[in-house]
């Protein structure tokens, strides 16, 4: 037998195959634990920007930024018209900024789209969150029942990565 042959394992079988079926298995496997979590980051995002379609665009925006409508449609596989609205609904929400592309030729120069960061994006939402929460919270006092809850019972702090409850500021020596 050659060294340039696949070697037999105990049963005959060549055990470069034995490798490759393993290797695609687990790439396989790879894959579908990336497209779940992809869906859930999307189902996630979908609740904090209203819909899927927005969603899919921020995703898609944080991982290809300065994209055209045009290139975010062609990668999202959403309708033009589609992108083009959720975008400009995002853009004016300011969860979303835009620019003209620099062109060096005539023609007509297409927007660029970059998200928020996902830090600031949850800091966008926090307030409103806190909001719904003290209105359930204060349910009692809406419908006129007697309550001794306070106005507003519920806070939500936002942390920096870099500076928790137990730690200095970064910049402290």
């Amino acid at each position: 037998m050659s060294t340039d042959e696949p070697s037999e394992d105990g049963q005959g079988e060549p055990v470069e195959a034995d490798d490759d079926s393993v290797r695609d298995k687990l790439e396989q496997e790879a894959e579908r634990a990336a497209e779940q979590f992809d869906e859930g980051i999307v189902d996630l995002l979908s609740w904090v920007l209203d819909t899927e379609t927005r969603a899919r665009i921020y995703v898609y925006l944080r991982q290809t930024p300065g994209s055209t409508s045009e290139e975010i449609a062609e990668g999202t596989g959403l309708y033009p018209s589609t992108v083009r609205e959720a975008l400009a609904e995002l853009h004016d929400e300011e969860r979303v900024t835009r620019h003209k592309r620099e062109s060096s030729g005539a023609g007509n120069n297409p927007y660029e789209y970059t998200t928020m960061a996902p830090s600031d994006l949850v800091g966008s939402i926090v307030e409103d969150v806190q909001s719904e929460l003290n209105t359930v919270f204060n349910l009692d006092s809406h419908l006129g029942v007697a309550s001794e809850e306070s106005d507003e019972p519920v806070s939500i702090t936002v942390e920096s990565e870099t500076e928790g409850p137990d730690d200095e500021p970064a910049d402290a020596a």
